[in-house]
């Protein structure tokens, strides 16, 4: 789950279906293809024109008029898909409370809006949805009701389908148009209250399924969390096809190796919360796991924890595990895999390479073989620290990729204190001193544990499979992590809020322990490691896996009382899209600022100012001749609660007319 932890450290190949005559290049996926590689073939906006885009129209969810007590809790962090014309060709989204919304891609004109009307109690993570997906029932007739279908997924755990071309529920999906996922979750977990649980990723369709990870809830401290199931339906029915859970719960399973009969029985976790991918060549779903509950004690969960922590590559047809990688053995630390997994085909000693690349929130860099999980550059297993609290049993080593190296620093230590002045400098310098140990993979502590935040996170990397180029965002800020013996915790300080002050205690139930996350802040709110903070890469994957070229990602002019547009990189939060002309575009800074660069050097050639940060990934498509590249600007907790707000902006070159 995307908890604190994530929250501050920012501070699917299913086939193109298809398409009418006209059509080109549709993104119908949330990743543009639904193997999350982020990439258009599209080159009407290139390196020469960039400069000339301009404002094409913009639209507003109206969420932040509509729940104004509910803004700061609210994240528009969507990625619109495009439908092909025979589904109407209409560009869909949804807003941060669930409303699924078409709109003409032309003029950004509504023609259709369908409410769910959610629950609007406490979320289990914020207000969001980021995408819909698509899907085309091959044996309906033309003209049929919901032969095209938009599914979504909501907040209080219902999964629908909507006829896309008019926005109706189907009426022969579950019952009238919905399939409730409520009682399958919580009657696997006891004391849920509602919110608790959410979804926060896009379902995902192959051949006649529609799968869906089980999100984001405020359980994943407790050692009895909800189970982490994935589940898939049926596209036309809404029948429940299968269910894969990624911790076991009955011995003879292979995944049961080291675990304890109470550690099977009681553990839950090892969600999806992000998005998953799919190759439907091969029949295969692609699952990015989490970290087994609670996220920073596995005493009660002795051994390596399979399958959390792993890419999983399941079959589709049943839901069984054709391979699995893992990528943290015991978690301790929140390092669920944050990011979409890419499939990729690399070209290596005259061959093709069926790819699956998965980023993390550690800066490590791991590409599988999708047919076998087999790393693709090698990974060695190394010796870790082991001491941890008392009750824990630690992994001795932990995969390391011997390429690409790791994307951020792993460690902190006094002398990479910083600040904007000496006093600054040497409070950090204090912060920096106190704690027990510092590194990837230093046990969480009672003394304090220093870690290097999320290198990578929901947002993930965009691939350009002409350069095989990866290019992604990196942020790097200290988080400190302690560990303390609840009896030592005053009721006052675990009586918070669900969102309650950053720092505060969180007992992990069923533990003896609490535990608090924290970034490591200066006196004037600046991390305490010297920028910059955030930065955009790319990884050239043709050859040696080097560095291409890694640029500052933000300027600071928004998240300063005085407007300086320091050059140290901001927080970051969504990811690019790469374009056949050579383009890279990306939003996900604090600074209000969306962008393009040039992908062979990452030199910047445009910036515009949006209405809010484009916390969100982009995605473009071409309609009547003309190509347009859209983002959500709607800000983002990571960027403070000032400028939150609902704003879909599309851009294109000057038009030429007919």
């Amino acid at each position: 789950m995307k908890t604190l932890h994530s929250l501050l450290a920012g501070l699917m190949l299913l086939a193109m279906l298809p398409a009418a005559a006209g059509d080109r290049d549709d993104w119908q996926h949330y990743g543009g293809d639904s193997g999350g590689t982020h990439y258009s073939s599209l080159a009407q906006i290139n390196r020469e024109n960039v400069g000339s885009l301009a404002l094409a129209w913009s639209y507003r969810t109206g969420d932040t008029a509509r729940y104004p007590e509910h803004r700061p809790l609210a994240a528009l962090n969507v990625t619109p898909i495009l439908l092909p014309q025979a589904a109407g060709g209409s560009l869909v989204l949804c807003s941060a409370m669930n409303r699924v919304i078409a709109l003409d891609p032309v003029t950004g004109a509504e023609r259709w809006v369908h409410d769910p009307m959610i629950v609007m109690g406490p979320p289990g993570n914020k207000f969001l949805c980021r995408g819909v997906a698509y899907w085309e029932d091959a044996s309906a007739a033309a003209g049929t009701a919901c032969k095209h279908r938009i599914f979504t997924a909501t907040k209080d755990l219902r999964l629908i389908a909507l006829d896309a071309l008019g926005g109706k529920p189907c009426a022969d999906f579950g019952v009238a148009g919905a399939v409730d996922v409520r009682p399958d979750i919580y009657d696997d977990a006891e004391g849920l209250e509602e919110g608790d649980v959410q979804f926060s990723a896009p379902p995902l369709t192959i051949a006649d399924l529609v799968v869906l990870g089980t999100a984001d809830n405020t359980k994943f401290w407790r050692a009895d969390s909800p189970r982490g199931e994935v589940r898939a339906f049926d596209a036309r029915s809404g029948a429940l096809r299968w269910k894969f859970d990624p911790l076991p719960h009955d011995a003879p399973e292979p995944a049961a190796l080291g675990w304890t009969r109470e550690g099977l029985e009681r553990t839950g976790g090892g969600n999806v919360w992000s998005m998953m991918s799919a190759d439907p060549e091969r029949g295969l779903l692609f699952l990015p796991t989490a970290t087994a509950a609670p996220n920073n004690f596995g005493g009660n969960r002795p051994g390596d924890n399979r399958y959390a922590n792993s890419v999983v590559a399941l079959r589709a047809a049943d839901g069984s595990v054709a391979w699995h990688f893992q990528i943290v053995h015991h978690d301790v630390w929140d390092l669920d895999l944050p990011a979409q997994p890419i499939l990729v085909d690399l070209q290596r000693n005259g061959k093709t390479v069926p790819a699956v690349i998965q980023l993390t929130k550690q800066g490590l860099v791991f590409v599988l073989h999708r047919e076998t999980g087999e790393p693709v550059f090698g990974v060695e297993e190394r010796p870790v620290p082991t001491d941890g609290v008392e009750g824990e049993v630690l992994s001795p080593t932990q995969p390391f990729p011997l390429r690409p190296a790791p994307l951020g620093v792993g460690r902190f230590t006094p002398d990479d204190a910083w600040g904007f002045t000496f006093f600054d400098r040497a409070a950090c310098r204090k912060k920096l001193a106190a704690f027990g140990r510092s590194g990837l993979y230093e046990p969480p502590g009672l003394d304090g544990t220093l870690m290097a935040s999320s290198a990578n996170n929901w947002g993930g990397a965009a691939f350009d499979p002409q350069r095989s180029l990866l290019v992604l965002p990196v942020s790097q800020v200290p988080i400190s992590i302690r560990l303390k013996p609840t009896a030592e915790v005053t009721a006052e300080e675990l009586d918070q809020p669900r969102m309650g002050p950053i720092g505060s205690p969180t007992a992990m139930a069923g533990t003896p322990y609490s535990f608090q996350f924290a970034p490591v802040l200066s006196p004037m709110f600046s991390p305490c490691n010297p920028p910059p903070w955030g930065e955009l890469m790319a990884l050239d994957l043709s050859g040696d896996t080097s560095t291409k070229w890694r640029f500052t990602l933000g300027t600071l002019e928004k998240l300063m009382p005085v407007p300086i547009p320091l050059p140290f990189g901001t927080p970051l939060a969504g990811g690019p899209t790469i374009t056949a002309g050579g383009l890279v575009f990306i939003g996900a800074s604090a600074d209000e600022k969306f962008r393009a660069f040039d992908v062979d050097t990452g030199r910047k050639l445009w910036e515009v100012s949006t209405p809010a940060s484009a916390m969100a990934t982009p995605m473009t498509y071409e309609v009547d001749g003309r190509q347009f590249v859209v983002v959500a600007a709607g800000g983002h907790i990571v960027a403070g609660f000032r400028n939150v707000s609902d704003y879909i902006v599309a851009y294109a070159l000057p038009d030429q007319g007919p």
